[in-house]
């Protein structure tokens, strides 16, 4: 890894002018659907062969940290929390994580090689957001 880029950051305002004014602006009401499939498209440019390695694209990406909760037969719960998701809390925004959610989806789907969706659940109490995954072992036609 280049050391010169351990250093960069970007102000939490500065990300949120384009993800919760900027894209929502040029998408309109499409965001969250469209934020969901450029989250499969992202995850196909970044394969990943593990759960760890998902975990560590989502710190290196600024997304946040991720946590497996539970797993089953048929899915997973994940968490995603942050100082930015906390800020969009304390400011109220309106902030949705298909980007996310799509991300994962693609990444579980190709490792595991069934048909898989996410979505998210915002826990505003705990300022936290929830991503559910579900898999169908029953649909490997991918």
């Amino acid at each position: 890894m280049n050391t010169e880029n351990l250093d960069l950051s970007v102000p939490a305002f500065g990300y949120e002018l384009i993800r919760d004014i900027l894209i929502p602006d040029i998408l309109g009401k499409e965001t969250p659907e469209i934020l969901y499939w450029s989250g499969k498209h992202l995850a196909r440019k970044f394969p990943l062969v593990s759960m760890d390695e998902i975990i560590s694209f989502f710190e290196e990406a600024g997304w946040g940290s991720l946590h497996l909760i539970k797993e089953d037969k048929k899915g997973m719960e994940l968490e995603l929390t942050s100082s930015i998701i906390s800020r969009q809390f304390d400011l109220k925004t309106e902030s949705c994580f298909k980007l996310e959610a799509g991300f994962i989806a693609e990444q579980i789907q190709t490792q595991r090689k069934l048909r898989t969706e996410a979505y998210e659940e915002i826990i505003k109490r705990h300022r936290k957001i929830k991503l559910i995954v579900r898999w169908d072992v029953k649909d490997t036609d991918i």
